[in-house]
């Protein structure tokens, strides 16, 4: 097992003086052309994502709602270092599921996530956040097939590959540099880094204001 791993960094890495394919510098620069390419893509019948986020999170700040925030897996990841920066710009954010999480009204807005379509966990969360009338943010890669739709006051379609459409045809080709959902949460942390950048301005929140609310222990 040791012998099959040496040779397998031994084919991983480039000679001296040969082409560095696999360098780190253009497997990084494929990966984030990869992510890049997914905010190219016609999103209609739905507006661009960043542009509904945008619109529905001021909306939800204007009337002094709280934002709360759930996924499954790496997506939950994703919308816990949101959950963070919303935070810093001065929203009232918790994470379910958190011990401090207070209960969700009509003026909060759910923010969920299901790339696939549909979890169980995401799909119940939806529910319960609509019957006690509060809004709904799905993001989600499925929004014509997936469960979690029927729960959604707003769908924000983010066109990128998860573990509902990771198949590929050729057997050859089948180890992806981007598995599974990994294009999908990749995505998920550049939309969210442009919303964090927009709603700076829009909610007129210097650098030094979002810097001042970072925790200080550490």
């Amino acid at each position: 097992m040791e012998k099959q791993i040496i040779q397998r960094v031994e084919i991983l890495t480039p000679m001296a003086g040969e082409a560095p394919s696999s360098s780190m510098s253009s497997l990084a620069s494929e990966i984030c052309s990869h992510i890049a390419s997914i905010f190219s893509k016609p999103t209609e019948p739905h507006p661009p994502p960043l542009d509904l986020m945008v619109t529905t999170l001021s909306a939800t700040a204007s009337k002094n709602g709280r934002i709360f925030l759930y996924g499954v897996g790496r997506e939950g990841l994703m919308l816990k270092g949101l959950c963070m920066r919303l935070a810093h710009l001065g929203l009232s954010t918790h994470f379910i599921f958190d011990m401090t999480t207070p209960p969700i009204a009509p003026n909060d807005l759910l923010i969920a996530s299901a790339g696939p379509g549909g979890f169980s966990t995401v799909d119940a969360l939806c529910s319960l956040a609509r019957s006690y009338g509060a809004k709904v943010l799905l993001l989600t890669a499925q929004p014509e097939t997936g469960s979690c739709v029927e729960h959604a006051s707003v769908v924000c379609y983010v066109p990128a590959q998860t573990m509902a459409n990771d198949k590929v045809e050729d057997e050859a080709h089948s180890r992806a540099l981007l598995p599974m959902g990994s294009v999908y949460e990749g995505a998920l942390f550049v939309l969210f880094e442009m919303l964090v950048y927009r709603l700076g301005d829009v909610l007129g929140q210097s650098p030094e204001a979002i810097r001042n609310r970072h925790t200080n222990l550490e």
